[in-house]
């Protein structure tokens, strides 16, 4: 029997959000949004920080990475 997928599951609520950042935080400031998640989640023993920042971060900041990547390397998206 298949398996669903709960609408509230991790995997689809990760998959909204990085489309709701995609489409509302301008691409520069993606890759600084993204490290500064990433630095918050180093500290998070912290109360208000956790630990979930990290893959949160590293997420955000290759929207930017990859296209950055493919232009500097030449490589193009097949289509």
């Amino acid at each position: 029997m298949p398996r669903t997928r709960s609408p509230h599951s991790l995997r689809n609520r990760l998959k909204r959000a990085l489309v709701r950042i995609r489409s509302r935080v301008p691409p520069g400031l993606r890759l600084v949004l993204g490290i500064l998640l990433i630095i918050g989640g180093i500290f998070g023993f912290l109360p208000v920080l956790g630990f979930w920042m990290i893959p949160l971060g590293i997420a955000v900041a290759s929207l930017d990475v990859v296209p950055l990547w493919r232009r500097l390397t030449g490589r193009l998206p097949k289509r």
